[in-house]
C-alpha cells in the first residue's frame, strides 16, 4: 500500500529536520596548520579538541546538543582566514575559535564577522579569541561579537613591569619585535610600562623584523650587543623566538628576555637549554610544574593520557568550556543570546575564578611571571621537552590586579 504524504506528515518532517539541526552546535577552528607556525596551531587545535570532546562526553550542552569542531588552516594570512570564515559560515558554524594567527588576522575576522552579522540577522557568528592580545581588540576596535580569553598586551606587560621593578640588575633594555600590530604593541607597552616602573632603565635601541621570515638573527644580535643591552623586550614567538635564542647563544651573549607567551610554544624550552646562555622570562595564566595548582595539574595529566602531548595553555582549553557555560546559561544556541550570557560570566577555571568583563569582553584571569631555568629540585622540580630545564615561578598577579581601563564603546544589537 502506498504511503500518503499529507501536509501533517510534511510538517512533522520539517520539525524533525529542525530538531536534528539543533542537535549540533558548530564551532570553526581557524589558525595556522601549515607553514613556520604549524606546531603552534596544532598545539592550540589539540587543546580545543580535548575540551570539545570532554564536553560532548558529558552530554554536550542544553541536555543533548553536541559541539562539532570544524578545522581550517589560516596559513597565517588574513586573506586565507577570511576565506576560511566564509567556508565556516557556509557549513553552519555559529562560533569561531582563533587567535594563533596574530592580531591583524583576528582583527580582520572580527570585522568580517560583524559585517556578516549585520547583513544576516538570525545567522550571526561569534569570534572567540584565545591568544591574540592586542588591547585594541577590546579597546577602540571592540565588538559585541568578539570575546578575548587571554590577558591582553597591557595586562601582561604590567605583570612584567611589576617584576622588573624589583630587579636592580636590569639596567639597559633593547626592544626587538616582529613587524606587525602586536609586535609594535609589545614594544610600545614595554617602553611605557617598564619605563614607569623603572625610570632609571636605559632603552638602548629598537628594531622590528619580518614575522616568520628571518632565518638567521645573528645581525640583530650583533646590533643588540653593540648597544651593551643586558635585556631584551621581545614579543617573538614560535620559530622567531627559537632562532633568536640560537643566534644569541652562538654569539655567547648572555641576555635576559621578557616575553608574553614564548614558554608555552613547543621548542622554546629546548632552545633555551641548547643555547645554555640567557634567561627567558614570560607570563601566562599557568606554567607546568607550578606549585599549588592541583586542578591544572590534574587536567594536564588527563590531557597527556588522552593525547600523548604536553598540556600548556589552560585558557585555550577553557574557551570552549566558557562557551558551553554561556549556552547553558542562555538556554539557547542563538549567538546573540549566547554573547549576552558570556558578558560578565564568572567561571571556576582550573587556574582559579575568572570573569569575562562585560564592558569590553576582556577575560580577567591570573598571570604568573616565570622564567625557564635549570631543574634544581626546589624552585624548578620538573624538566620539560626532554631537557633539565623547566619553569620557575617569579611572581603572580590576579586578573583584577592587572585590569586596565578601556576605550571600548560597544554597539550592541
Amino acid at each position: 500500500m502506498k504511503a500518503l504524504f499529507t501536509p501533517l506528515a510534511a510538517a512533522a518532517l520539517l520539525c524533525a529536520g529542525a530538531a536534528s539541526a539543533q542537535d549540533t552546535f558548530k564551532i570553526a577552528y581557524i589558525d595556522p596548520l601549515s607553514g613556520p607556525f604549524a606546531n603552534v596551531g596544532e598545539l592550540m587545535l589539540t587543546h580545543t579538541q580535548f575540551a570539545v570532546e570532554d564536553i560532548n562526553a558529558k552530554g554536550g550542552v542544553l541536555k543533548g546538543t553536541k559541539l562539532q569542531l570544524l578545522q581550517f588552516d589560516s596559513k597565517l594570512s588574513a586573506q586565507e582566514s577570511l576565506s576560511a570564515l566564509q567556508a565556516a559560515i557556509d557549513q553552519g558554524a555559529r562560533a569561531i575559535v582563533t587567535g594563533g594567527s596574530g592580531s591583524s588576522v583576528v582583527t580582520a575576522l572580527v570585522q568580517a564577522a560583524a559585517r556578516h552579522n549585520q547583513r544576516n540577522p538570525g545567522k550571526e557568528i561569534l569570534v572567540l579569541n584565545h591568544s591574540s592580545i592586542d588591547p585594541e581588540l577590546t579597546g577602540k576596535a571592540c565588538s559585541f561579537w568578539h570575546f578575548q580569553f587571554e590577558a591582553n598586551t597591557a595586562m601582561k606587560m604590567k605583570a612584567i613591569a611589576n617584576y622588573i621593578k624589583k630587579q636592580e640588575s636590569i639596567k639597559k633594555v633593547y626592544l626587538l619585535n616582529q613587524d606587525y600590530a602586536h609586535g609594535k604593541q609589545w614594544a610600545h607597552y614595554g617602553r611605557e610600562l617598564v619605563g614607569l616602573a623603572r625610570p632609571d632603565i636605559q632603552f638602548t635601541g629598537e628594531a622590528l623584523h619580518p614575522i616568520g621570515r628571518v632565518k638567521d638573527f645573528a645581525p640583530y644580535v650583533a646590533k643588540i650587543k653593540s648597544t651593551e643591552a643586558d635585556s631584551v623586550i621581545t614579543g617573538n614567538w614560535g620559530q622567531d623566538m627559537v632562532l633568536l635564542l640560537k643566534a644569541a647563544g652562538d654569539a655567547g651573549y648572555n641576555l635576559r628576555y621578557f616575553n608574553h607567551s614564548a614558554g608555552s610554544v613547543p621548542g622554546t624550552v629546548l632552545a633555551v637549554s641548547q643555547a645554555k646562555l640567557g634567561q627567558l622570562t614570560w607570563v601566562a595564566e599557568w606554567h607546568p610544574g607550578q606549585a599549588d595548582s592541583p586542578k591544572a595539574d590534574a587536567l594536564a595529566k588527563a590531557y597527556k593520557a588522552k593525547t600523548g602531548k604536553e598540556f600548556l595553555a589552560p585558557r585555550i582549553e577553557m574557551t570552549p568550556r566558557m562557551l558551553a557555560a554561556a549556552i547553558n546559561k542562555a538556554q539557547s544556541t542563538d549567538p546573540v543570546k549566547v554573547a549576552r550570557a558570556l558578558e560578565d560570566l564568572s567561571f571556576d577555571s582550573v587556574v582559579g575564578p575568572v570573569r569575562m568583563r562585560g564592558d569590553d569582553h576582556q577575560l580577567l584571569l591570573p598571570q604568573v611571571v616565570n622564567t625557564i631555568a635549570p631543574v634544581d629540585g626546589k624552585a624548578v622540580k620538573v624538566g620539560w621537552e626532554g631537557t633539565n630545564y623547566g619553569f620557575r615561578t617569579d611572581a603572580a598577579y590576579t586578573g583584577n590586579e592587572l585590569a586596565q581601563g578601556t576605550d571600548c564603546k560597544m554597539a550592541r544589537p
